[in-house]
């Protein structure tokens, strides 16, 4: 049977449901018992043009209010943003970079493609860096979509698709600088600008400067918590003529150096030091240009490149290495009063140079065909369906499809969807973006992932409360996993057998201006097979329970206070010697912001509890992992309570 629940998932269900809609819904101050009037928001992930209500995939999109929420509490990056954000989970990959990467329904955090504006500006496969790379007060919208989208991105979006959308300049002049810091020695500075420049022009700038100093909590002389300091730039163009042209042009550059390890004179439990260190260098450049054709269609041509280099520091060893991504798509659009419809080629190429490992680089080209189609029923049923054909260089020709379906009888949103898609191997797992190639086997013998993943979500919404429900399932094909073959070598194979996921995503939300309660859960059963023997195991860092609760009182022109408990449950652990399950916390944080005329000044209050992993157990293994790791997994936080403060001055509004 594809999807089984047990009893206690079903029971918790009675309580708590989600709706595709809630997070795509804007209200006015005032309110009555009457269902709310909808925002028509459109979305860029799906290609299709239609309002999200409209949109047989489900779409789930963060609008500017949720993103102001998490920028005051994380002013640096965008990994806040989505940890709180139902069904994905931000898990840390390497405690001593405090790198990480974003888990969708519990598949592995490779399977997620990060977008800007629809394009792979962090890379085809963005390193567990990049969530910490990149500022958010520039955004006007972040659009999730959970489940294979390989049909619409090809073979990096085999778990789902984030979708960065920034904020379009108005008609005058504005902007905003944000200063904050925190009681962990952390500064962030964000300057933010954005004018109409004349004749169907406007641009904005973001430009940002991020420190952290490096913190030992627990005094042992390895680096809890790393230091950073980087530096990161962002101009915008764009057009739009009244002849239906437009036109969106973007450069980005960041740099980045960030220690771990052991702190200057510390020593590793091997009795010598081990700095862990990594500089990042990133330029990247988009364009998307669009005009209509006749009057029945449209013509787009999106392109992006973007080259990463890095200096990875492990001990005594440096590996240096540089990654580059391209893309380069054409497509052809269309629409009537009942169909929509778009096809074209895509072209990507991804590529991995080691100065150090050299037995590791890839060359990878995929040239691809994609199509869609979006058809109306009647008034109450519709579907979209997508196929897309990869000619992969390594791999060989790829078949993703997906069809979705949209059933609204009244105020129900029933949504169907299944999809398939893969994945290219490369060297890079979380584990060995932890610990680096020194000690991994060269590449032999592999074939790519495959999986399929279901979903279905039911959605009621009336007057001040929106309810619903989301059953979700995942079967993935010849899964990545490290394998141990020496005290001192890993090997890279694909696992026999079905990785598994089952899951429920439940939310429950009531809203009454200027007053918003969320109740969320998340139910996981994620198993993969053993890879030495037979049978199968929980998946590591994939807590089978988790809840939250926010409350949060918001009015415009005087400010907003918010509480928030969330609940993480027990989580199966890999190789750690001091314990086999992580012990279940509660997060609990408190956020406050008052407008006085153009400042906003903010005071966030995060882990109150102060809960922390070195509390429980040292980060440190008494020995070196075979591939090559000096800390254990990260499943609860590593940095205590954390307190931040700061302000925001507006220009021009």
């Amino acid at each position: 049977m594809f999807y089984r629940l047990p009893a206690t998932a079903l029971a918790t269900l009675i309580l708590l449901t989600i709706s595709p809609e809630i997070l795509a819904q804007d209200h006015d101050d005032g309110h009555d018992d009457h269902a709310e009037e909808i925002e028509e928001i459109v979305v860029q992930a799906t290609r299709s043009r239609r309002r999200i209500q409209d949109e047989p995939l489900r779409v789930e999109a963060l609008g500017q209010e949720e993103i102001e929420e998490k920028l005051l509490m994380r002013p640096g990056n965008i990994s806040m943003m989505l940890n709180e954000t139902g069904g994905l989970r931000v898990q840390v990959t390497s405690p001593a970079l405090g790198s990480a990467n974003v888990r969708i329904h519990g598949m592995r955090g490779r399977y997620t493609q990060l977008l800007a504006d629809g394009l792979p500006l962090y890379g085809g496969q963005a390193s567990s860096l990049g969530l910490l790379q990149v500022p958010p007060s520039d955004l006007g919208q972040v659009e999730i979509i959970k489940g294979s989208a390989s049909a619409l991105y090809g073979g990096q979006a085999l778990g789902g698709v984030i979708n960065l959308v920034s904020k379009r300049p108005g008609t005058d002049a504005e902007g905003e600088v944000i200063l904050n810091a925190t009681t962990r020695d952390a500064q962030d500075l964000s300057v933010y600008l954005a004018s109409p420049l004349g004749r169907g022009w406007s641009g904005s700038l973001l430009a940002g400067y991020n420190r952290q100093s490096v913190q030992d909590l627990d005094d042992d002389t390895w680096i809890d918590m790393p230091g950073y300091e980087r530096f990161s730039a962002r101009p915008r163009l764009f057009y739009e003529g009244q002849d239906g042209l437009s036109i969106y042009m973007t450069v980005g550059a960041m740099t980045e150096d960030r220690r771990g390890g052991t702190l200057e004179g510390g020593l590793a439990p091997d009795g010598d030091p081990f700095p862990q260190n990594q500089d990042t260098n990133r330029v990247d450049a988009g364009l998307v240009i669009e005009r209509p054709v006749g009057n029945w269609g449209y013509a787009q041509v999106r392109a992006s490149g973007t080259q990463q280099s890095h200096d990875h520091r492990f001990g005594t060893l440096l590996e240096q290495d540089e990654h580059e991504t391209m893309l380069v798509e054409t497509s052809l659009s269309g629409e009537t009063s009942s169909v929509s419809w778009v096809g074209g080629f895509a072209y990507q190429a991804d590529s991995y140079d080691s100065d150090t490992f050299p037995v590791f680089d890839y060359n990878y080209d995929a040239p691809a065909l994609f199509v869609q189609v979006d058809q109306d029923l009647g008034p109450e049923l519709s579907y979209a369906a997508s196929a897309r054909w990869d000619d992969h260089s390594e791999y060989g020709g790829q078949f993703s499809p997906r069809l979705s379906l949209l059933y609204r009888p009244g105020p129900w949103t029933i949504r169907a969807s299944w999809g398939r898609g893969f994945y290219a191997p490369t060297p890079f797992l979380e584990e060995t973006e932890a610990a680096g190639l020194s000690r991994l086997e060269p590449l032999t013998g592999l074939v790519a992932e495959t999986a399929d993943t279901l979903s279905l979500d039911i959605g009621y919404a009336s007057g001040a409360l929106e309810t619903g429900l989301t059953l979700f399932a995942s079967d993935i094909d010849d899964a990545m996993r490290l394998q141990t073959v020496a005290a001192d070598r890993v090997q890279l194979v694909n696992q026999n057998g079905v990785t598994r996921t089952r899951g429920v995503e439940a939310l429950l939300r009531w809203r009454r201006a200027p007053y918003v309660i969320t109740a969320s859960y998340l139910y996981l059963d994620a198993s993969e097979p053993l890879v030495d023997t037979a049978g199968y195991r929980s998946v590591p860092l994939t807590p089978r329970h988790s809840a939250g609760i926010v409350a949060m009182w918001e009015e415009h022109d005087r400010g907003r206070v918010g509480l928030e408990l969330y609940y993480t449950g027990t989580q199966s652990l890999e190789d750690n010697p001091y314990r086999e399950q992580g012990k279940p916390y509660l997060h609990i944080g408190l956020l406050g912001e008052i407008v006085l005329g153009r400042y906003r000044l903010f005071l966030n209050l995060e882990n109150l509890l102060d809960v922390r992993q070195t509390r429980e157990d040292s980060l440190l293994r008494p020995t070196r992992a075979p591939d090559g790791r000096w800390t254990v997994d990260a499943w609860s936080p590593l940095e205590g309570f954390i307190a931040n403060a700061g302000v925001r001055i507006g220009f021009g509004e």
